[in-house]
């Protein structure tokens, strides 16, 4: 009877762990590339690599023309003094930064009015923040459209969970509804996260390019100030 007794408790205990229900987890990568989903993410994903690109090339390319080498200013500055003015065209031909292609068409226009020259300057120095400024606003776009994408793959999640719960007559499982909402929720997140990497990726570029009008503005008054000085 012993022997039975503990058998028989065995076979409840086994039976009673076969009904507890098991913890599923969650596989936010199975999530995204759901049926219902792929399509947001893949957008998501094209948004996110292109912002990402933009950063870097834009990153790279202001860091560039954000670097202030002082002994340019110092060589064209001893150049104009001593009238060698093919020698300060072609430092500034060989020195490739909007620095210096700033320079180069103020030394161009050597001989006209100061205000000539000013306003020349002036302009070759917006044409270079333009170029500059080249696929930032398009990070700040796809930043503000990454959540809407995200919340527009929630809301037609939504509408397909609903619309299988209306169908589905009694045989509807909320474990069902569940899935399906929580895994339409996911693009809302998802659209979030990217949204807020394009943000600080653009604001990091407006600020590196602001950094570099206000060098460019300094640069140009200096040489401004040259032309100002006494030749030797």
């Amino acid at each position: 009877m012993g022997t039975l007794s503990m058998i028989l408790l065995q076979a409840a205990e086994i039976s009673a762990e076969s009904m507890v229900p098991h913890e599923e987890k969650l596989s936010v990568i199975k999530l995204l590339f759901s049926p219902g989903t792929i399509w947001i993410t893949i957008l998501l994903l094209i948004s996110l690599g292109v912002m990402v690109y933009i950063f870097v090339e834009r990153f790279l390319a202001l860091r560039e023309a954000s670097k202030d080498d002082t002994n340019f200013m110092n060589n064209i500055r001893d150049f104009m003094h001593h009238d060698r003015l093919d020698s300060a065209l072609a430092l500034c031909k060989s020195t490739q930064s909007p620095m210096a292609n700033m320079v180069e068409k103020g030394l161009s226009r050597l001989g006209k009015p100061l205000s000539d020259i000013n306003e020349t300057i002036s302009n070759v120095g917006q044409l270079e923040v333009a170029k500059l400024e080249k696929g930032v606003s398009l990070v700040a776009a796809l930043a503000s459209i990454a959540p809407m994408l995200g919340f527009l793959g929630t809301v037609t999640g939504m509408i397909v969970a609903f619309h299988d719960m209306a169908t589905s007559g009694n045989n509807l499982q909320i474990s069902d509804l569940a899935s399906g909402i929580y895994t339409a929720l996911i693009t809302t997140v998802s659209g979030l996260v990217v949204g807020i990497i394009g943000y600080i990726c653009h604001n990091i570029l407006v600020n590196r390019i602001d950094k570099v009008v206000v060098m460019l503005e300094a640069k140009a008054m200096e040489f401004m100030d040259f032309l100002h000085e006494p030749a030797n």
